[in-house]
């Protein structure tokens, strides 16, 4: 008992009696769902401990400099960290008492928190024909290999237009937008789904937002200061911008963000690190 997912309602107030008892709670991952996990348990004098497998928090999306600002931020906030390592074995009696790592370290606990991604449910559409993989596979109108049956959210793998790659996105503002726009191809408007990714956190008292795919970049450039709780990071691939990062900067940034990564248009590296410059 007390091992938990944040994927549902009733996951969320599991997590939330949990912790009107626990002391002391170990959070699994280093990504989005353990950031905002640990940061709501650590403001209610929890003693938390993320464990994550790589070695530094959230290496897919972070830079260097971006893990390291929000790994002090999180240990002047009493979070502990165990980094390069997993967990062998939850043990405990009626619920956890705690968690043995590979690192051989033992963490007391009495409640554990899993933020380690999702697995795709397909397995109700076996024999329908419908396509599937790491997820429905679908097609730029959203429409899976099957006629009249569409997918949207966190089960679409679809083409993404903007950057010529399939995805999935585990988000609900992609589930939002795929929604709306799955209801307009039902209703017979024929658009490809053109979306910029994004999703927004709040962790703690800072508040970020997410734009695009770093994956393929060439350049970054950040704009302010990393080491406070404002700045923006920016990825450029042949001198457009792919992705952005930007917390608690002038709404300039936030809005040029995903209109710069939809046009792909040229955008100065010079220029664009020149913090006096809105744009």
């Amino acid at each position: 008992a007390n091992v938990l997912y944040l994927r549902s309602l009733d996951d969320s107030k599991a997590i939330r009696e949990c912790a009107a008892v626990a002391k002391q709670a170990v959070v699994i991952g280093g990504g989005f769902i353990a950031m905002e996990v640990t940061s709501v348990l650590a403001q209610k004098s929890i003693e938390v401990t993320i464990v994550l497998n790589e070695e530094r928090m959230w290496a897919k999306f972070f830079t260097p400099e971006m893990s390291r600002f929000f790994e002090n931020y999180y240990t002047d906030r009493g979070v502990r960290f165990q980094r390069m390592t997993s967990v062998l074995e939850l043990r405990g009696g009626d619920g956890v008492e705690s968690a043995a790592l590979a690192n051989g370290q033992t963490i007391a606990c009495q409640m554990v928190v899993a933020g380690i991604g999702v697995t795709p449910v397909v397995e109700l559409l076996s024999g329908s024909g419908v396509e599937v993989g790491d997820g429905v596979m679908v097609n730029e109108y959203l429409e899976s290999s099957r006629p009249g049956i569409l997918a949207a959210g966190d089960v679409a793998n679809y083409p993404d237009v903007l950057f010529g790659k399939r995805r999935r996105v585990e988000h609900w503002d992609n589930a939002v937008s795929q929604g709306q726009h799955a209801a307009r191809t039902l209703m017979g408007e024929r658009t490809p789904f053109k979306h910029v990714p994004y999703f927004f956190s709040d962790v703690f008292d800072l508040s970020y937002e997410f734009w695009g795919d770093t994956a393929d970049a060439e350049e970054i450039v950040s704009r302010g200061d990393l080491s406070s709780n404002s700045f923006s990071v920016w990825w450029l691939r042949q001198k457009s911008v792919v992705a952005a990062f930007v917390m608690n900067r002038p709404d300039e940034e936030r809005e040029t963000a995903p209109k710069w990564i939809e046009s792909g248009q040229p955008v100065s590296a010079a220029r664009l690190a020149n913090a006096s410059n809105p744009r």
